[in-house]
């Protein structure tokens, strides 16, 4: 028996639980997009019809180790969720990116006004 198992085994079934519990958030937190897929028990066809692409692609996708965020942003939609993108400095509270390939990014008022020309 292992010190791992030795450990474990000595630790009461509710204590367990939590370990169990922490390590699976742990691995959630980080993620392959085709562990992602899977998590979401979603299959490559599902995700292509989603796409309007071929299921090939999908595969090509989830291997690729560089994406533009349009592409991401819309792989992750089309599992049913939503692209954050946070940028961590250590000087300060992380920041949440906005603005950033989005389809219909938020106008912003610049203090110009219209002007409407009538033919």
């Amino acid at each position: 028996m292992t010190n791992l198992e030795r450990i474990r085994k000595e630790l009461s079934p509710a204590r367990r639980k939590n370990v169990a519990a922490r390590a699976a958030q742990l691995i959630a937190e980080e993620m392959t997009l085709q562990e992602l897929r899977r998590a979401r028990r979603l299959t490559q066809v599902r995700m292509a019809k989603e796409l309007g692409i071929g299921q090939d692609g999908v595969s090509k996708l989830e291997k690729r180790a560089d994406l533009m965020i349009s592409t991401l942003r819309k792989t992750v939609e089309a599992m049913g969720g939503s692209l954050s993108l946070v940028a961590e400095f250590p000087d300060r509270d992380p920041v949440v990116l906005s603005g950033i390939s989005e389809d219909q990014p938020e106008s912003k008022p610049t203090g110009k006004r219209r002007v409407h020309v009538h033919a």
